[in-house]
């Protein structure tokens, strides 16, 4: 089989934006690159500039959650409950960061893990390999979600550090609502470290 290629087409110039259908509605995504080339998303349905608070979802990379369907942790299910529940609405936008295992980087989560498989939980396990307890920045966040033009959000969110890290970049939170999905025995541990030790509002 020849496959055909065009060489005498001009370079397109085109927005990094585009249709994203899924099985939760149809969306469009947005990628911005950061200082470090790091490619976060802004997951969006709706026209953002129709509403003076949409609602939004802050939501780390979680591989073994997001992709893989990972007990240890309630990732996967916030995501989806996140893109239901702005698909309910029909405005909306999750802020997809590239920031895996709390911003320490895929490998030293997979540490981090077998470390919990010895009995550490979640928050020992980081501090015994030398990494924070939470290495997340959320200024690229606030930032993309200026591009927009949006300053005012309703916010799906239990961590209040996420609260603060937009407030803190010019970003005002007016109304948070409770984000609770995917518990079960496997995760017990931790959430219940999330709330005892790291203040979530769980």
């Amino acid at each position: 089989m020849t496959i055909q290629v065009r060489r005498e087409a001009e370079p397109v110039d085109i927005e990094v934006d585009a249709l994203l259908p899924t099985e939760h509605g149809n969306f469009r995504v947005r990628v911005t690159v950061d200082s470090k080339g790091k490619e976060h998303s802004l997951l969006y349905a709706g026209d953002l500039n129709s509403v003076k608070s949409p609602l939004i979802r802050i939501h780390s990379e979680c591989l073994t959650g997001d992709a893989f369907g990972s007990m240890k942790c309630d990732c996967g299910p916030q995501l989806r409950l996140s893109m239901q529940k702005i698909q309910e609405e029909g405005v909306g936008a999750v802020v997809y960061l590239r920031q895996e295992g709390r911003d320490i980087g895929l490998h030293s989560k997979i540490q981090a893990y077998a470390l919990q498989d010895e009995g550490y939980d979640t928050l020992d396990a980081n501090l015994a390999l030398g990494l924070p307890a939470d290495a997340r920045d959320y200024k690229i966040a606030a930032d993309m979600l200026k591009d927009f033009g949006i300053n005012k959000v309703r916010m799906m969110t239990n961590n209040p550090l996420k609260i603060k890290g937009l407030e803190d970049n010019g970003i005002s939170v007016q109304k948070r609502f409770s984000h609770v999905s995917g518990v079960s025995k496997d995760n017990k541990n931790y959430l219940e470290t999330k709330k005892n030790r790291m203040g979530h509002m769980l």
